[in-house]
């Protein structure tokens, strides 16, 4: 099968191509001089939200302007860690686990000693007509 790109510019106003693969239509783009085109520009915009209900984003082009970004619109490769950051991320994270597990085993020796030193404290009760007072 042979692939074809097929071009109608006869009108200055407005330019159609078309890629067929036999007789079968594969894509059809057209440009017109009265209306901008959008598709297949490129944007420099802030994510502004990301709202995972609809597995996309909410981006702010600049000069009032706003969009909406759907995730599977987005390469892969833009939102995916470099292997050398996660790696990274890993070790501060595997750091900072260690380092709560030290802070933890800490204080609860310290408190087993102290509670061996002393008694109890009382527990105060409230007694039926206290709480009628309060809510009342």
């Amino acid at each position: 099968m042979t692939t074809r790109m097929l071009i109608d510019a006869t009108h200055p106003e407005e330019t159609r191509v078309v890629v067929v693969s036999g007789n079968r239509l594969e894509d059809f783009d057209y440009e017109s001089s009265r209306k901008s085109q959008l598709k297949g520009n490129i944007y420099l915009a802030k994510v502004t939200r990301v709202e995972p209900s609809l597995q996309a984003a909410f981006v702010d082009y600049g000069g009032n302007r706003h969009g909406f970004l759907a995730f599977n619109e987005i390469h892969p490769d833009y939102y995916r860690i470099p292997i050398e950051d996660r790696e990274k991320i890993l070790r501060q994270e595997a750091a900072a686990a260690e380092a709560e597990e030290e802070e933890i085993d800490t204080p609860a020796d310290a408190e087993a000693e102290d509670a061996g030193d002393s008694e109890p404290e009382p527990i105060e009760t409230l007694d039926d007509a206290s709480i009628e007072e309060a809510v009342g």
